[in-house]
């Protein structure tokens, strides 16, 4: 799985697990389609900030490949 940490890396469109703001102590991902990409600087260590087409915002921890099943 590509890493979240780096806005190159994250498309629109793409699916991505994310950790919500309230869900950061559980570390709860919450799965979606990438709608925005959140995040200005081309890196950042906690994960790239996106929204999600449901409108959830979040830091992106893992990209998941288009073949996953």
């Amino acid at each position: 799985m590509s890493d979240g940490t780096k806005r190159s890396n994250v498309k629109i469109g793409q699916l991505v697990h994310i950790v919500q703001k309230h869900h950061q102590r559980t570390g709860e991902l919450t799965e979606g389609l990438v709608k925005r990409i959140l995040t200005k600087s081309p890196n950042h260590p906690h994960g790239i900030k996106v929204m999600l087409d449901s409108g959830e915002v979040g830091r992106v921890k893992e990209i998941i490949p288009e073949d996953y099943d």
